[in-house]
């Protein structure tokens, strides 16, 4: 029978399976940071239970963590007690945890792929939802809830029930100054935040094949903002090129053989998906957000829109709504909404590719008056390679903040926050009200559109910087 990638790694998975009931999967690979696991561990002991396999486990620390600098004392009592309490953890049960300091902490969906832990055909869970970030690579990964934390800590397996399958077909070639960050702001504006409920998306066609890794990465990061379980790319030569020679990488004859396995992975040609989406991007503009969930999007050539430009009461009650919130009036050229502050990182935009990308755009020029720049590297090895090639250099002269490795103000847990009333444009996946810090207002852009923006102190392109 002809199957799907994910169908295929679901059935390899499977440990046991009845009928009515939910299958057990075997997981591959078990990230844990320091805001899902702590209940998950009281479990643990609460019934006596180990870690199954503290091998397949890794910890690192990224969401409570400042990022102003590596060992500061931090001030926030809950933060502390995240941190401390993860630190434990991973120490009482054999655990390896990547803390402040070390060179290889960071957000764990940089940490993973960059170490080459993350491979074509495995399962990887974690408790954050953007764990779909991994999906690039081939892999089934998806997040999941503390309950479930704790079950794969303790059985190294999880209860599911079978998902449907998504086929995005996406043709054409990016343009210029476009991004597969815009893309999939552009695909979640087209299908909605609930699109994808229910689905694994697989990501296909020549515009995905011409993307790289760090690029797919971002795709599959945001496939959560469209409501799918995870996303996905089936593994190629660009895969291949990224993995080799990473420090968890197979080696030798283990690399020869891991090449032969991983090229059966991709769907089969006459596999069936439950459904199927067509997406040119030949045309395809900047896109950024003007509204309070990633659905509501614009490319940057467009005006804020009005209630009355939908008919769904739903959308037009929503867009109400976000109007309102985000302090904007219908109208508006996007172009000429300022912004206060722009963040550069997140598991969404924090790589080596998202920093050069921006630094290109920014060099020789100035963050505008009024307008502060957090640069936020995704890990402590992103934020070493970028130092390596002067990437801090050109920020700090260009008078952005070079930061230590975090999540920073993609959720505001952390010192890193909006003001209320304060406006920013960020690389990081969801615009949600309050998400950045009350009252804060964010705007969605690529690496690209921060950068111009920042120069320019309003939503802009690099184009406009050009003109």
């Amino acid at each position: 029978m002809a199957l799907t990638m994910a169908e295929k790694i679901w059935n390899s998975h499977v440990v046991s399976h009845a009928n009515g009931k939910p299958d057990m999967l075997f997981i591959d690979l078990h990230l844990i940071n320091d805001i899902t696991s702590p209940q998950a561990f009281t479990g643990l002991r609460e019934n006596g239970r180990k870690v199954r396999r503290p091998d397949l486990t890794l910890a690192t620390e990224d969401h409570n963590v400042p990022t102003t600098a590596a060992n500061i004392p931090i001030s926030d009592p809950i933060s502390v007690a995240q941190l401390e309490a993860l630190r434990k953890d991973c120490s009482d049960f054999g655990i390896p945890l990547f803390s402040l300091g070390n060179v290889e902490q960071g957000i764990a969906h940089v940490v993973g792929p960059q170490l080459g832990l993350t491979q074509p055909g495995m399962t990887i869970v974690c408790g954050d939802s953007h764990t779909s970030t991994h999906g690039a690579f081939g892999a089934l990964a998806f997040g999941i809830g503390t309950s479930e934390v704790e079950h794969v800590l303790a059985t190294q397996t999880l209860l599911l029930n079978p998902f449907k399958t998504m086929g995005i077909e996406v043709t054409g070639l990016l343009p210029a100054d476009t991004t597969s960050k815009d893309l999939i702001l552009a695909l979640i504006a087209k299908i909605g935040t609930a699109g994808g409920q229910g689905y694994v998306i697989e990501y296909r066609g020549e515009a995905i094949r011409a993307l790289s890794m760090e690029a797919r990465m971002t795709m599959c990061n945001m496939s959560i903002e469209a409501g799918a379980r995870a996303g996905m790319v089936a593994p190629d030569e660009t895969t291949y090129a990224y993995l080799k020679d990473k420090d968890f990488s197979p080696k030798g004859e283990d690399w020869t053989a891991a090449l032969k396995f991983w090229a059966t992975l991709p769907s089969d040609s006459d596999a069936v998906f439950d459904k199927t989406v067509t997406f040119n991007v030949a045309d395809l503009a900047p896109f950024v957000t003007w509204g309070t969930n990633p659905g509501q999007g614009l490319p940057l050539t467009e005006k804020v829109p009005s209630p009355q430009d939908f008919t769904d009461e739903n959308e037009r009650n929503a867009a109400t709504r976000a109007l309102e919130y985000m302090n904007l009036t219908p109208g508006t050229p996007l172009r000429e909404i300022k912004v206060q502050t722009v963040f550069l990182g997140s598991c969404t935009n924090g790589r080596i590719e998202d920093l050069r990308s921006a630094a290109k755009v920014i060099q020789g020029r100035k963050v505008a008056d009024g307008v502060r720049m957090l640069v936020v590297p995704g890990s402590g090895r992103v934020r070493l390679q970028a130092e390596l090639e002067g990437l801090d250099k050109i920020f700090i002269e260009a008078g952005a903040d070079w930061r230590q490795a975090g999540c920073s103000m993609c959720l505001g847990m952390n010192p890193d926050q909006l003001i209320s009333g304060e406006r920013s444009a960020s690389t990081s996946n969801r615009n949600f009200e309050g998400r950045q810090g009350p009252g804060g207002r964010t705007h969605l852009v690529s690496p690209q559109v921060a950068a111009a923006t920042a120069v320019l102190g309003t939503l802009a392109a690099p184009s406009d910087l050009r003109g």
